[in-house]
């Protein structure tokens, strides 16, 4: 679908003549792409907690069993309850059958085929696609640092510049862009950016 005129790309505010960049699009696909393999690779990251020096346990406290975070992931509701959830929703719109898969990981590896394979559909047609590409991105970046080790991206405080809007919004360096809960401004990418820092009192 090609506008007759540049609009916002639905993901990231920018002029598009499209309804989503084809970058845009990319990246979501390589997400979806890799969360199969994260899921898997996630088992890795369900390492005892250490206590104690020389990494022997405390005899105070019992160590944590397994990293929670890498357990929520690859439990119902985590990298499945996103990935699964648009999948139905998808399948819903179109009156597809939904395969009843019993094991977590089939579910993963269905919903993520589907909405691949669909994705093109999903970027031009579907209403609430830049929900979709957020939860996903959100919970490729959670598990990616989890297997990689890598440290999430620092948030930082800004101020909405909507007049008489006093709303905090937080952000990365990589935001595609950010709403204001408070007035409902939407910020594309480059215009999160040069909002200004939110005072530390008001952020708190």
């Amino acid at each position: 679908m090609n506008y007759e005129i540049d609009l916002p790309c639905i993901l990231c505010d920018k002029s598009s003549r499209s309804r989503i960049h084809e970058g845009c699009e990319a990246r979501m696909r390589e997400n979806l792409e890799a969360l199969p393999g994260l899921y898997r690779a996630l088992a890795g990251a369900l390492q005892p907690g250490r206590r104690g020096d020389g990494g022997r346990p405390s005899t105070r406290t019992a160590p944590i069993p397994a990293n929670e975070t890498a357990l929520d992931l690859r439990a119902r509701g985590g990298i499945e309850g996103v990935v699964g959830g648009w999948a139905r929703d998808l399948c819903e719109r179109e009156s597809w059958t939904i395969p009843a898969y019993q094991s977590i990981e089939a579910v993963i590896d269905w919903s993520c085929k589907i909405l691949v394979t669909n994705l093109r559909v999903i970027c031009d047609e579907h209403p609430a696609v830049r929900e979709m590409a957020d939860e996903i991105r959100q919970v490729t970046r959670q598990a990616r640092a989890l297997v990689t080790g890598e440290r999430a991206p620092r948030r930082v405080s800004v101020q909405c510049s909507t007049p008489d809007c006093s709303g905090i919004l937080r952000v990365t360096l990589d935001t595609a862009g950010e709403r204001c809960q408070r007035c409902d401004t939407q910020y594309g990418h480059s215009e999160v950016l040069r909002l200004p820092l939110a005072d530390r009192r008001a952020a708190a």
